[in-house]
């Protein structure tokens, strides 16, 4: 499936971005705002930032898997 089709139900969830050039980033998907993937991205101790990735730059998006161990680590 194309990307662009996954954009509607990935929104509000984290997932992880692969750009055409290779490089990648992960946040949680926000929307799409002129041709331009809104996504907010952690930067370090309490401070997120919201990007903006133009469409043509990216390859893929992948939405995060589920944790495989649900029982609490004692």
């Amino acid at each position: 499936m194309p990307w662009q089709q996954k954009i509607g139900y990935l929104i509000g969830q984290p997932v992880g971005i692969s750009f055409i050039n290779g490089q990648g980033t992960s946040g949680v998907l926000c929307g799409t705002s002129g041709g331009k993937l809104l996504v907010i991205e952690y930067l370090y101790q309490a401070q997120f930032a919201m990007k903006q990735y133009d469409f043509h730059t990216i390859q893929d998006i992948h939405e995060f898997p589920p944790c495989q161990n649900q029982r609490p680590l004692y």
